[in-house]
């Protein structure tokens, strides 16, 4: 016996120790196919006119859809990059409108428009029984709906 690289050993002469059979699949037995059944297969392997037509009316109508579908999607990506310009546009200019209210507001002197009002403009203070209150079910504002009646 000598033995191989791959330590498999072979035997000089004519007796084999361990014959490798060949395997052979078994075979089966042949079912016998319904008439009717091996009609449909037949006619399910050939594509008739009226087929390959409908196949290609569906191909594009999915095509069409599809085509139709990424156009939405891209005028819903194209809104939505409109919408976030427009919003940051909105928050500049009410960061401008803030800085601005806060820049006239630190401007008005109170003193000034009281000496104006008062003296120049003749206005004076109210007096006693001049007020009067109303009440109203909203508290934003009232409406006048007549004349108010004067107390003196």
């Amino acid at each position: 016996m000598k033995a191989t690289r791959q330590n498999a050993y072979y035997v000089d002469g004519n007796t084999v120790r361990k014959a490798q059979p060949v395997r052979q699949m078994p075979e089966r037995p042949k079912k016998k196919v319904n008439n009717s059944v091996r009609k449909n297969r037949d006619r399910a392997k050939h594509m008739n006119a009226g087929y390959v037509l409908f196949l290609s009316a569906a191909l594009v109508a999915a095509g069409m859809i599809l085509v139709y579908y990424i156009g939405l999607q891209s005028d819903i990506t194209n809104s939505v990059k409109h919408i976030a310009s427009l919003e940051r546009q909105l928050n500049a200019l009410k960061v401008a409108n803030e800085e601005d209210y806060t820049r006239i507001s630190s401007n008005v002197d109170l003193e000034e428009i009281r000496r104006i009002a008062i003296q120049e403009l003749g206005m004076q203070y109210a007096r006693e029984g001049q007020i009067v209150s109303f009440t109203s079910e909203n508290s934003d504002y009232v409406k006048q709906m007549a004349e108010i009646p004067k107390k003196e």
